[in-house]
C-alpha cells in the first residue's frame, strides 16, 4: 500500500473537518488537523512490558513513532494485520503517534450544531475521550478527542506537563 498525505481544503468558519474511520462495526472520527498521513500497517519493534494495545514503535523518516491499536484499546472488533490494515499517523503536541484502525471512511464536515453531546455510557469508548456524536449519512459517528486520549494516563504517550504547557 502506498503512503497518502492528506490535503486540506478550505472550510467555513463554523465547520470543522474530521477524518472518519471504522473500529469493529462503529464509525469514529478525529479532527483532520491532527492527521499527518495515512499508511498501511508495517511490522513494529516491540517494547518490553508495554500494554497489548501498544504494538511497538517504528522509524518514520527519523522519528520514533509509537503505534497504538485502537481496536485493542477500546475492545472493538478482532484485530488483524494484513495489507488492508490502516495506520493513521497523527501529530499531537509535537509528537507523532500512529493509530491502527480497521479502515478509513471519508472526510466529513460538521458544524457545532450537528455535534451532539457524548453519552455517559453505552459505547465501548470511554466518554471522557469523546467530543460528541454526529449523524452522517444515516450512521452515527463518534467524535474522538484524540489529543485528550493521547495525553491520557491510560496511554502515557505524551508527558501531561508537556501537553498542558503546549495547550496553554
Amino acid at each position: 500500500m502506498t503512503e497518502a498525505t492528506l490535503q486540506q481544503s478550505p472550510v467555513g468558519s463554523d465547520e470543522r473537518e474530521y477524518l472518519s474511520f471504522v473500529l469493529g462495526k462503529e464509525y469514529y472520527a478525529i479532527d483532520i488537523t491532527t492527521v499527518k498521513e495515512i499508511r498501511g500497517y508495517e511490522a513494529t519493534t516491540k517494547i518490553a512490558n508495554a500494554p497489548a494495545f501498544i504494538k511497538g514503535v517504528l522509524n518514520l523518516r527519523g522519528d520514533i513513532v509509537p503505534i497504538v491499536d485502537l481496536r485493542i484499546k477500546f475492545d472493538v472488533g478482532e484485530p488483524t494485520y494484513n495489507e488492508f490494515t490502516i495506520v493513521i499517523m497523527l501529530h499531537v503536541y509535537d509528537r507523532i503517534v500512529g493509530v491502527v484502525v480497521d479502515g478509513v471512511s471519508d472526510v466529513v464536515r460538521l458544524t457545532e450544531a450537528e455535534v451532539l453531546p457524548p453519552p455517559e455510557f453505552g459505547v465501548a469508548f470511554d466518554s471522557q475521550y469523546l467530543l460528541g456524536l454526529a449523524d452522517v449519512d444515516d450512521s452515527m459517528v463518534i467524535l474522538v478527542n484524540i489529543e485528550k486520549l493521547i495525553t491520557s494516563d491510560a496511554l502515557a504517550l505524551v508527558d501531561n506537563s508537556q501537553s498542558a504547557a503546549l495547550a496553554g
